[in-house]
């Protein structure tokens, strides 16, 4: 499994920003801020777990869950480099759109 995969589901997704948010939180946290089962959200804390979106510690009887902030530099990297090969493209097809432009307007 991926990030993205990962992200790719509301749930999954909310988890991670209530994590953000709050810092950490028990399962028992999490699962009260759902209006799905304990069982579907301990499904996806598993695929959070799993990618090493966010780590887990036992505190007695509690899973305590947190951010892994390793994850999230990876996805702002991948999505910086995307950002900047899309900037890149952009810019060359402006300036072919332009020159275009002043080609048109000498022909007139």
């Amino acid at each position: 499994m991926d990030y993205f995969y990962a992200i790719a589901e509301p749930h999954r997704r909310k988890i991670i920003e209530l994590l953000a948010d709050e810092g950490q939180l028990s399962a028992s946290q999490i699962y009260a801020k759902f209006d799905v089962t304990a069982q579907a959200v301990s499904q996806h804390l598993k695929v959070l777990l799993d990618t090493k979106f966010v780590k887990m510690e036992r505190h007695a009887q509690q899973h305590i869950y947190q951010l892994n902030p390793d994850s999230i530099s990876e996805i702002a990297m991948w999505v910086s480099k995307m950002e900047a090969l899309w900037d890149g493209r952009l810019d060359k097809l402006d300036a072919i759109l332009k020159s275009e432009i002043a080609k048109d307007a000498k022909k007139r």
